[in-house]
């Protein structure tokens, strides 16, 4: 192996090595501070504050998410032309103009109006975002993404941890100080991003590229349905269970706020180390597979919560969120491996963009699911959840077996061209 190949290595798994990677990394984690800081509270600032009931508030939200949907594929063709730098940053200076608006609202028609650009934008930076990670993170961008997101889940916790002040004190003051400090966030991602990440350009694109070509390629379309029928497992943890522990089990109510650190502790620490590890599609689907089985423990294990002593209740949800929480490290490390490796390098915000909208769909579906199935059924329930993931698990590797085989023969080295030279940073 070349000297030039193992720096190039060590840059992407041993740490973040590189000025636009550290740049990025640092610019995603300012976003997410602020993101953790307006998630915690928001529900609170529109109910409590605006005086939007509930409901109200419940139906903007899904209006805006489902409207953001159609922004993920036209977003990710706008990077591969422009460049996705030029995209991210764009989306991020929209979300603080959006973010900042919310302090404005008066009525639900405001509120979901404000949510849904809101909504478009964050679909958006998140097809050219994922463009961008391809480009910064070089030959290994699914171990850089896999580091990305140990920083994205470090600062969600940083700013719950700040909302919890503003929650305390509950004043229509410190909610707002919430959502101003969450669109500046946006705007010193943004700069961060402008000064230290390179305006990459395009890179060319055949002749037989189309804007909408990705929708063809029916392996990634299947392998973007499986993982969007694999995210259930987010909101198993952050939805359904501690919906299960309040409402079914005699556990302590600090139970609930355990499991949310335990699952963003053990991915925090987890998911560089086994993420580097997922390179090839074919070790994507492997990976897909035990997380399924993972899954396969854990949802079982989180229903025994209800049978067991209140003192036990705690230690075995802990046990079941630790299992559950491995189980994201694999199945996140597998899907950023098959979406990157899949993609067309001319394509990438294509690609991603259609990643993101399956995802997003899968998230939108996920509380209707869990909590109008699963807790329906009981136990049962959680035991058939578990067998739905171990069978999507088990149709990993196939599926990245047949996406591989379908991939263009990659040119030889003497054909291969570098990629070209990024535009200077601050243009």
């Amino acid at each position: 192996m070349s000297i030039i190949k193992r720096g190039a290595e060590r840059q992407t798994r041993g740490g973040p090595e590189s000025g636009p990677q550290r740049a990025l990394i640092t610019a995603v984690f300012v976003s997410r501070v602020g993101n953790g800081l307006f998630n915690t509270a928001a529900i609170l600032y529109f109910t409590f504050v605006v005086h939007l009931p509930a409901t109200q508030v419940g139906l903007g939200l899904t209006i805006a998410g489902l409207s953001g949907l159609a922004a993920g594929i036209p977003a990710g063709n706008l990077a591969d032309r422009y460049g996705p730098r030029t995209v991210w940053l764009t989306s991020l200076a929209l979300q603080a103009v959006t973010m900042a608006a919310f302090v404005l609202i008066d009525s639900w028609l405001a509120f979901t109006v404000v949510a849904t650009l809101d909504r478009l934008a964050a679909t958006g930076g998140g097809a050219a975002g994922g463009a961008l990670v391809a480009r910064v993170g070089g030959e290994h961008p699914a171990a850089f993404r896999a580091r990305l997101r140990t920083f994205v889940n470090l600062g969600v916790v940083v700013g719950t941890l700040g909302a919890a002040v503003a929650i305390q004190l509950d004043t229509r003051a410190a909610y707002t100080a919430l959502i101003l400090a969450n669109a500046a966030s946006f705007a010193f991602a943004g700069l961060i991003a402008f000064l230290g990440v390179p305006n990459y350009r395009p890179l060319p694109r055949p002749e037989e590229h189309r804007q909408w070509s990705v929708l063809t390629d029916r392996p990634y379309v299947s392998f973007v349905a499986l993982y969007s029928a694999m995210g259930l497992q987010y909101q198993t943890v952050s939805l359904l269970l501690p919906i299960w522990l309040a409402a079914h089990t005699d556990a302590p109510r600090w139970t609930v706020a355990a499991v949310y650190a335990v699952n963003s502790g053990v991915c925090v620490l987890l998911q560089s180390r086994l993420g580097s590890r997922v390179e090839t599609p074919r070790q994507g689907g492997r990976a897909f597979r035990l997380a399924g089985l993972l899954f396969l423990v854990s949802c079982p294990l989180m229903a025994l919560t209800a049978d067991v002593p209140a003192w036990v209740a705690p230690i075995l949800a802990i046990l079941a969120v630790c299992i559950h929480s491995i189980g994201e490290v694999w199945e996140s490390s597998g899907g950023y491996t098959l979406a990157y490796t899949l993609a067309p390098d001319h394509a990438q915000g294509q690609y991603q963009g259609l990643f993101g909208i399956g995802f997003d769909a899968g998230q939108a579906l996920a509380p209707v699911i869990l909590t109008g199935a699963v807790l329906a059924l009981g136990h049962p329930g959680w035991l058939l959840l578990g067998l739905f993931f171990a069978t999507i698990g088990a149709a990993g590797p196939p599926i990245a077996t047949w996406a591989e085989r379908t991939r263009p023969t990659p040119p030889t080295p003497e054909a291969a061209t570098d990629d070209p030279a990024p535009v200077g940073q601050g243009s």
